[in-house]
């Protein structure tokens, strides 16, 4: 993506300007990043896709779509008993629109099964459980199938730290992850997923009526027009004294900071020079 010109009008809190892209160039470097990554680099030609019927997974099947074929590009619902009927219907959507190969695995019993030790278990933690489930599902389909999981996580969850660490995060490849909310929806409408997806509230989909802007206490594009000056080097005082609300900002800046140990390597104590991820420098781990 090349660097742009960011006009006065974009600093203003009513402004989407600082979010805006080009999504013709955006799609066509993640399809050719996808292509570089999977199959030069890494001899993969199959990608393996968790399709939960939100707006995130849609475009990355997509993506994938385009990257590698319909027939190399495997999704997979994974409903657990509290899912939504809706969820799995918009995933259907995708699947008929790009004729990709799809299966839906139930991972009730898989969860079940251990929840069946563990009373008076809170909606976040079996939120948790059934990530993590579907996550040693897509993983265990990725070595049946000889494919390359491909992860749909976007860059406003990333840094709000808004999914389940070593699952929404596992997979080595993610098209998304340097693209905020706001701009993949920009990426949705370039690629036309249906209407459905588009217009409605993001949700994990663990409590009826939940949502991410719920959770959050901020509307997505609020939060994204922070973000993308917080990220660019501008301090919260100054994004007050530009005009946004203080608890706007206030609420962002906590997210991000107090969720920075999910965006990194398992922390290692270090007793050598070489620690990989530490000191070690060379792009080989031997």
């Amino acid at each position: 993506m090349s660097l742009k010109v960011i006009r006065s009008e974009a600093y203003s809190p009513e402004s989407d300007e600082a979010l805006r892209i080009n999504p013709e160039i955006v799609c066509s470097w993640l399809v050719a990043f996808l292509k570089d990554e999977c199959i030069r680099r890494r001899g993969m030609r199959k990608a393996i896709i968790g399709l939960s019927g939100g707006v995130d997974s849609a475009v990355v099947a997509h993506l994938c779509a385009l990257a590698f074929g319909p027939e190399n590009t495997h999704v997979f619902r994974l409903p657990y008993k509290i899912s939504s009927q809706e969820s799995m219907d918009h995933a259907q959507l995708v699947v008929n629109q790009l004729a990709v190969v799809e299966r839906t695995i139930d991972i009730t019993g898989m969860v079940d099964g251990y929840l069946a030790q563990e009373p008076d278990v809170e909606a976040k933690r079996i939120g948790n459980i059934c990530a993590r489930s579907r996550m040693i599902v897509l993983f265990d389909q990725s070595a049946k199938l000889g494919g390359l999981p491909v992860g749909t996580g976007n860059k406003t969850e990333r840094l709000f730290g808004y999914y389940t660490w070593h699952a929404d995060d596992a997979p080595p490849i993610n098209p998304l992850g340097d693209l905020f909310k706001s701009q993949v929806y920009q990426l949705a409408r370039y690629l036309k997923l249906p209407e459905e997806i588009l217009s409605k509230p993001p949700t994990a989909d663990l409590v009826k009526g939940q949502t991410d802007e719920g959770d959050w206490g901020i509307t997505i594009q609020r939060a994204d027009r922070i973000l993308v000056l917080l990220t660019g080097g501008y301090s919260p005082d100054k994004l007050v004294e530009m005009g946004f609300a203080q608890n706007d900002v206030e609420i962002v800046r906590k997210r991000v900071a107090g969720t920075h140990w999910k965006r990194r390597l398992p922390t290692v104590a270090m007793i050598s020079t070489t620690a990989i991820g530490e000191y070690y420098l060379r792009p080989v781990d031997y």
